[in-house]
């Protein structure tokens, strides 16, 4: 039985999502687009599920759309399975744990995850320019924001390749590690997020990322608006139960 192009492991409400065609750099081929999306559509109802690692097998986190798959078919093949969707359906937190290559659709991937650590190996690239297609997955509008305007533009208008450091120095990623301790460091770091309570996990990643799409004065009037109703719901009971535990991890934190 052939191994499948996505492979989905639980670790109790963690869930690592790994593209599975390391001999193609896992390309982002139809079935795998099909694979990623079904995957995430069964984890957005996996009410279990709280976190997300997304991986790549071998080398390459992803080497984008599959050009010799795509060059034997019509570009409207692309916007045919709505991966990116699928993805941001998913209302826990998303960690890429980018362990090599990302590159255009790859890279897109990358930057609709929640929080990137990167290893030594990682290298970020858009290439669309030089395939001579666009962006549909959010790129043009996403790497502006996280890393700047003219630094978006040398790496889109290039196609050049960024290292793994010069990514961390930009702020694509938030961390870069040794390769043998990407997974833990993504496994540590969402064990950290499932201490805090989910659903709160889920309205702060809702309310950042919707916050992050409007004008400033806009997404503080949001933010306010939200915080006053999330309140009604809270009791003091609740609040008091919550600080201890704030205040226990604090402590532990700061020993020693």
């Amino acid at each position: 039985m052939p191994e499948p192009v996505v492979r989905v492991e639980k670790d109790g409400a963690i869930a690592i999502v790994t593209l599975n065609r390391p001999e193609a750099m896992n390309a982002l081929s139809r079935a795998l687009r099909e694979a990623l999306a079904r995957a995430f559509e069964d984890l957005a109802n996996d009410p279990d599920t709280a976190i997300v690692v997304l991986t790549g097998a071998g080398r390459a986190f992803c080497a984008g759309f599959d050009l010799k798959e795509l060059s034997s078919e019509s570009t409207d093949a692309i916007a045919e399975v709505d991966v990116i969707g699928a993805i941001r359906a998913f209302e826990g937190p998303i960690i890429g744990a980018v362990n090599g290559h990302a590159v255009t659709g790859g890279f897109e991937l990358a930057l609709a995850c929640d929080v990137l650590i990167a290893s030594t190996t990682a290298k970020f690239a858009d290439t669309h320019a030089r395939v001579g297609i666009l962006p549909g997955w959010g790129l043009s509008q996403i790497l502006p924001r996280v890393i700047g305007l003219f630094r978006a533009k040398e790496m889109s208008l290039t196609g050049n390749f960024v290292p793994a450091e010069q990514a961390e120095a930009w702020g694509i990623v938030n961390r870069v590690v040794a390769p043998e301790e990407l997974l833990p460091a993504c496994m540590a770091l969402a064990t950290d997020m499932l201490s805090c309570d989910r659903t709160s996990l889920r309205g702060y990643k809702r309310l950042i990322d919707r916050g992050f799409g409007l004008p400033f004065a806009e997404a503080m009037r949001f933010e306010s608006e939200v915080s006053r109703e999330v309140a009604k719901t809270i009791s003091s009971e609740t609040v008091a139960r919550r600080r201890s535990v704030v205040q226990d991890r604090g402590r532990s934190q700061t020993s020693g």
